[in-house]
């Protein structure tokens, strides 16, 4: 069975933020992780080379593959920043019909920048998100 690419590490956040060459972007990550730190009451960690992970959980799926991901987490990515938040909790369709501009995928929310979005609309969702994998 292939080796899970995206585990926790032991690599610098601060680090990683410093490598953020658009100041714009790493200031908006910036402030995304203290928000995410203060909702969680968790130290931010690296899962991989470029997401910021608070807490973990295990999973396994029908399939056997199993192995551990961030209970939320965050990306700095070249067109958007990427937020980990689950696509299961109570609430969501409704918080992001007033997040403001953002684009979803599977299981992320993509947003361009922090004036895009409504912040007390993404700590609502940074808590439902992770009280709902806890």
């Amino acid at each position: 069975m292939a080796k899970n690419k995206t585990t926790e590490t032991e690599n610098s956040v601060e680090v990683y933020l410093q490598g953020i060459a658009d100041e714009k972007k790493r200031k908006d990550t910036q402030t995304i992780i203290s928000f995410m730190e203060q909702e969680t009451g968790l130290a931010p960690k690296m899962w991989g080379n470029a997401i910021v992970g608070f807490g973990s959980y295990d999973y396994t799926y029908d399939s056997g593959h199993s192995g551990s991901a961030p209970l939320i987490g965050l990306a700095a990515r070249a067109n958007a920043i990427s937020l980990y938040l689950g696509s299961g909790f109570e609430g969501r369709d409704g918080l992001l019909s007033k997040f403001g501009k953002h684009k979803t995928g599977k299981s992320c929310i993509y947003i361009k920048q922090l004036e895009d979005i409504d912040t007390a609309v993404l700590k609502q969702m940074i808590q439902l998100s992770f009280k709902h994998k806890t």
